[in-house]
């Protein structure tokens, strides 16, 4: 609130930035070369503090229409200084040494409105170098070494001004002809300053001024009854603002009469008290004549107050009891007594704002919540307060601050909402509470809390809150600022109570995730920039169905396709405003997208769209399932699988037979196998012409060989391995046998890593190698690359048929058993 208003600065002549454009701003600079700063396209020149000690006009476009040449060490303004700038409007000459300025410095400025030669040297008002700028609006020339304050007449025409302040240290005093050229003249703002010793001040001096604002930097300290004409001359003028600054400069006033008895006759809405001595005595004397004045507000700022050693309390009651003022403000008062200047507090009765910073008051005496019933509007902030100066729990509050709406707290020292909420529930109609800038939000000092249940707006930034200190919280509220208060989580349930919520705002906390079940009902504004969460997602909001406006940028962004969905689908429907967006979001993770504008990360559609990924990888599942099926039709490995499992099983089984001590193995010439339909071709043909001759060979058959009992599995593998070779007689029925297929599996496998030099093939009739089933890729290679025997129709080729045969088989020596065996076996056959 410091700063509303007028400021002293403007009504003395000190210059807002508010002139001119920002210098810094890139959209405007043109040139920083040379000794001044050139922007706003060409039309202004910023010079300030260069250490300039003349103009450089040479160096400075002709377009010009502002110039700030202030803070450097101008001597001399000559005529010349100025005179290529036709279209200047404002000139900044302030905290220079400038003692004189040509007569015809401002010839060719015709269009100047604002002139500062503020803080200069200047002897004399300079009247002559002024005459021609007619369009003057603004003209600020106090603080300088002239001993007088009278204008020329001159200053008549300048029919246009609105803003003067003059005089300085040397000026001693005002005459009543000293300003009778601006009495035709209507100012909105009007300044004087005088020495710090005044000596003189004439009645009337101050008659002819016509202003809205009117400001006095002069010390009364050895004239204090120049302030009864000085009130006087201000009578039935209409004003909106009166500043005295440094009324008393060195000594408080001890004297009896009232000075301040013509302030009755002042219509104005504020008077200021700037600076300056005030004591009891003094004070008392303003606030009774304010009593019966049109003054609405009043303003003690940087007061340096003390008790009166003379003041008598006289028991009966306070003599300030009709002070009526829309604003009270008390800053930086050196003593914070002022607050009971009579002992009493009976002067806030009926001050609807009341605004007490800088004071550091110690103490809160139970009467002045009590004194206080016509303020709508409390402003503590900035006096250092802690809980225990605050509240006192043997006072008695009920029913005190009856009209209380607004009550700012922040910036002080207070760690408990426990005992704020004792306090404030007693504040009937408060509305608005401000808690920020202080040490609240501790569990342990934040248990049992109980709210007035018409607090809409609660402000608790730049506290220490947890997601513990949420069940001490108003629920009634509909604003509600939590910004920089080091919360880490929330506490949902809070919100799910909080029905009336519209407007949150949790900006630069730590929050690291945003729930999905974040319930607010109401919820219109969310703030949560500046937080620490990477994910966000539509989810995250789907129970906020009023939620208009969102500001959540400058967190650490994943970038990922569901923040990329979320932020199209936000700005495509259009329902949610990202009111920061773009500037404020970039990405964080992974690594290669850091800080990245998310407005740029764009990934790939498949990757982000999971019904197209689950189609993709249907799709790919199936053709590999497909592919697998085909191969496995093709190359028969069901049956390969399936035949390899038997092989495993059938040598476990031998295995375990051979621990239990089982007969080893006995060795065949060969072993025969062929298809149950060529039987009759082995038994007639085959088995006599090997078996029943000189020299026999011992063969092994199916039917006649196999152990009874035994899996037909294992009996095939045994008698496989336990024979020299193996014969296939192959025929269209070996092909379309299963057990002969197992057969020549297993011959296969036998003589896996070897040749198959032990495998001999006989074709009882001719076949195709290339009609035969996948499965016999193996067969088929053999035929292709191995020379097989040809079972011959004519009977005359057939004896040399078993000379092949036999040359293939070998010498039939046996090494375990002998040809006895083999004929008895035949015999009893």
């Amino acid at each position: 609130m410091i700063g509303e208003l007028i400021s002293v600065g403007v009504l003395l002549g000190a210059v807002s930035s508010q002139f001119s454009p920002d210098p810094s701003s890139p959209s405007t600079f043109i040139s920083d070369e040379g000794p001044c700063r050139i922007y706003n396209f060409g039309l202004s020149a910023d010079c300030q503090g260069r250490k300039l000690d003349f103009v450089p006009w040479r160096q400075l476009p002709v377009t010009l229409e502002s110039i700030d040449l202030s803070y450097n060490g101008l001597h001399v303004i000559s005529a010349a200084d100025f005179q290529n700038f036709p279209e200047l409007r404002i000139l900044l000459l302030q905290y220079n040494n400038i003692s004189h300025i040509a007569n015809e410095t401002f010839k060719n400025n015709p269009l100047l409105e604002h002139l500062n030669i503020f803080n200069n040297s200047l002897h004399e008002i300079p009247a002559s170098p002024l005459t021609s700028l007619l369009n003057l609006k603004e003209l600020s020339m106090s603080n300088n070494l002239y001993r007088h304050a009278t204008l020329a007449d001159s200053f008549s025409k300048l029919v246009r001004l609105k803003v003067l302040s003059l005089g300085g240290p040397l000026v001693m005093g005002l005459k009543k002809n000293d300003f009778q050229p601006l009495k035709n003249i209507q100012l909105q703002a009007f300044a004087i300053k005088c020495s710090s010793n005044l000596s003189y001040y004439e009645p009337g001096s101050l008659e002819v001024i016509h202003t809205k604002q009117m400001g006095f930097d002069m010390a009364i300290d050895q004239r204090p009854n120049a302030l009864h004409h000085m009130l006087r001359d201000l009578a039935n003028k209409t004003l909106s603002v009166i500043q005295f600054r440094n009324l008393f400069e060195f000594t408080y006033y001890m004297g009896d009469e009232d000075i301040f008895l013509n302030l009755k006759d002042i219509r104005a809405f504020q008077l200021i008290f700037h600076r300056g001595k005030f004591n009891e005595n003094l004070l008392k004397m303003a606030l009774l004549n304010l009593q019966v004045t049109p003054i609405k507000r009043l303003r003690l700022q940087y007061i340096d107050f003390a008790r009166s050693p003379t003041f008598v309390d006289s028991g009966a009651g306070s003599s300030i009891t009709k002070l009526s003022l829309d604003n009270l403000d008390l800053w930086y008062i050196s003593n914070p007594d002022v607050l009971r200047f009579d002992w009493r507090f009976t002067w806030f009765k009926r001050i609807k704002q009341l605004s007490i910073q800088y004071v550091y008051f110690s103490s809160v005496p139970c009467d002045s919540w009590a004194e206080m019933e016509g303020v709508e509007l409390l402003d503590v902030s900035n006096n250092r307060l802690n809980d225990d100066v605050f509240y006192n729990k043997r006072c008695n509050y009920k029913g005190s601050m009856p009209n209380l709406l607004t009550f700012n707290l922040s910036t002080n020292e207070l760690t408990s909402l426990e005992d704020l909420s004792s306090l404030i529930k007693h504040f009937k109609k408060l509305q608005v509470l401000d808690l920020s800038n202080n040490k609240l939000g501790s569990a342990e000092e934040s248990r049992h809390c109980v709210w007035t249940q018409n607090i809409t707006r609660f402000i608790a930034h730049h506290n220490y809150f947890s997601s513990e200190t949420f069940h001490c919280l108003p629920t009634t509220v509909s604003y509600l600022d939590l910004s920089d208060c080091n919360m880490d989580q929330l506490d949902l349930t809070y919100f799910k109570k909080a029905t009336n919520l519209k407007i949150l705002l949790l900006s630069g906390n730590k929050i690291k995730f945003i729930p999905s079940k974040w319930e607010s009902p109401s919820l219109q504004f969310l703030a949560l920039d500046g937080n620490s969460f990477g994910l966000i997602s539509k989810a995250s909001f789907h129970h906020m169905p009023q939620l208009s406006q969102l500001t959540a940028g400058n967190n650490p962004y994943h970038c990922t396709c569901e923040l990329h969905s979320f932020v199209q689908d936000t700005i495509a429907i259009g329902k949610v405003n990202l009111t920061d967006w773009p500037l404020n979001y970039r990405c964080y993770h992974p690594e290669p997208f850091l800080n990245t504008s998310i407005s740029k990360y764009f990934p790939g559609q498949v990757a982000c769209d999971i019904r197209l990924v689950i189609i993709i990888s249907v799709a790919t599942t199936a053709v590999v399932i497909l592919i697998f099926v085909l191969i496995c039709y093709i190359f028969d490995l069901p049956w390969y699988t399936r035949a390899t499992y038997q092989i495993i099983q059938a040598k476990y089984r031998a295995h375990k037979e051979n621990l239990a001590g089982g007969v080893g193995n006995f060795n065949y010439h060969a072993f025969i196998s062929y298809s149950h339909s060529d039987a009759d071709w082995v038994r007639d043909q085959l088995l006599p012409c090997l078996e029943n001759n000189k020299n026999p060979y011992r063969l092994c058959i199916h039917e006649r060989d196999f152990m009874p009992g035994k899996w037909i599995i294992d009996n095939i593998i045994e008698n496989i391995e336990s024979s020299r070779k193996v014969i296939f007689v192959l025929s269209r029925h070996f092909v379309n046998s299963e057990w002969c297929n197992y057969e020549l599996y297993f011959a296969q496998q036998r003589a896996m890593g070897k040749t198959f030099s032990d495998v001999i093939l006989v074709l009882k009739e001719p076949i195709d190698p290339s009609s035969l089933p996948s499965k016999y890729c193996k067969l088929k290679k053999m035929l292709s690359t191995k020379t097989y025997l040809e079972w011959p129709q004519q009977v005359n080729q057939q004896p040399f048929f078993w000379a092949q045969l036999r040359s293939v088989l070998g010498k039939p020596t046996m090494t375990r058993e002998g040809t006895n065996s083999i004929r008895s076996r035949n015999s009893s056959e």
